[in-house]
């Protein structure tokens, strides 16, 4: 493994041939003596690390250790104690916070899934109380990659920690609307609407977010992630309550409409329908012949499942489960 950077700085001058820097005797690292793998550090990375660790070591406090940090994170920006030691010197030397938000930002421009860089970031944010730039930012990111799991995390706290939700469905509503199966979108849309409804999910927010899968649904019904949302917001309150949902399926099944995840979600509706009433035998029979469709024909891939699935029915109902193999 080679530590080196994409290129050397032609003026680079390496911090043991720094008159201002003799005074501080570099720390090497030990890999001990029986390393499995020897990583092949650059010169001038192993120069920056060993006098990192030296001023780490005395706790040098100075604008020299904080410039260091700077250098340490360009060669590593994933390391957890460089930029720990850096918060630490921007308090004891009272750096300008907002300066050091700009840094960040270049930093994470240039590394978008790197959790330490991120972490810092919050904390500055914190320590400020200034959420100015961070929706903005968060959305700059998830325009390159929507599915940038540090993005969505520093957003929500941000949403939670300052409550700061206006506009946000909408801004959900456009990623959905650029890629309907952006399965990240779908669930920071769940986490809006579960933190900003009092109590239980209010029923008007609820039958908006109904008609609203539900259109979603029509337009793609091949998309899982539409369909776990709409599973997920009805599962408190039992899938059987709306019938309109169930008319919704019938009609998309007698369209033609052979979407696993619409059988499957039918299949659990059914089940359900049975267990409310000793009388729904035909529903669990209507379950039983779905699953048996969805192993010999729509879903193939996982036909164990729903053969097993047919047989549980079956048992549990006293019903045919009938599955040929």
């Amino acid at each position: 493994m080679n530590q080196d950077t994409p290129f050397e700085e032609s003026n680079w001058v390496l911090y043991k041939d720094r008159p201002s820097w003799r005074d501080i005797e570099p720390l090497s690292q030990n890999d001990g003596s029986s390393a499995i793998v020897q990583i092949a550090y650059s010169e001038k990375f192993r120069d920056v690390f060993d006098y990192f660790r030296a001023v780490l070591f005395k706790d040098e406090k100075s604008e020299r250790s904080f410039k260091l940090t700077e250098d340490a994170i360009s060669l590593n920006p994933s390391n957890y104690t460089v930029w720990y030691f850096r918060r630490v010197l921007l308090q004891a030397l009272k750096k300008d916070l907002h300066k050091e938000l700009i840094y960040v930002q270049s930093i994470i421009e240039d590394n978008p899934k790197n959790y330490q860089v991120w972490h810092h970031r919050q904390v500055i944010v914190d320590w400020l109380r200034d959420t100015s730039e961070e929706k903005q930012l968060t959305e700059a990111v998830l325009k390159v990659d929507p599915k940038n799991y540090h993005a969505w995390q520093h957003r929500q706290w941000v949403l939670e920690e300052f409550g700061i939700w206006e506009g946000e469905i909408e801004f959900v509503e456009q990623l959905l609307e650029d890629d309907i199966r952006n399965n990240s979108a779908w669930n920071h849309r769940w986490f809006c609407i579960s933190r900003t409804s009092s109590g239980e999910l209010m029923e008007d927010v609820l039958m908006k977010e109904l008609k609203y899968v539900l259109d979603c649904i029509k337009k793609v019904p091949s998309n899982e992630s539409s369909w776990n949302y709409l599973h997920g917001i009805l599962e408190e309150r039992g899938l059987t309550k709306y019938p309109f949902i169930w008319e919704f399926c019938e009609e998309l099944y007698s369209e033609g409409c052979r979407s696993p995840y619409l059988l499957a979600f039918m299949v659990d509706y059914l089940e359900a329908k049975g267990e409310e009433s000793s009388d729904n035998l035909l529903s669990v029979q209507r379950a039983i012949e779905i699953c048996n469709a969805l192993a010999i024909q729509h879903d193939k891939i996982r036909a164990e499942y729903w053969k097993f699935m047919a047989r549980n029915l079956g048992k549990k109902y006293e019903a045919s489960p009938n599955c040929s193999d």
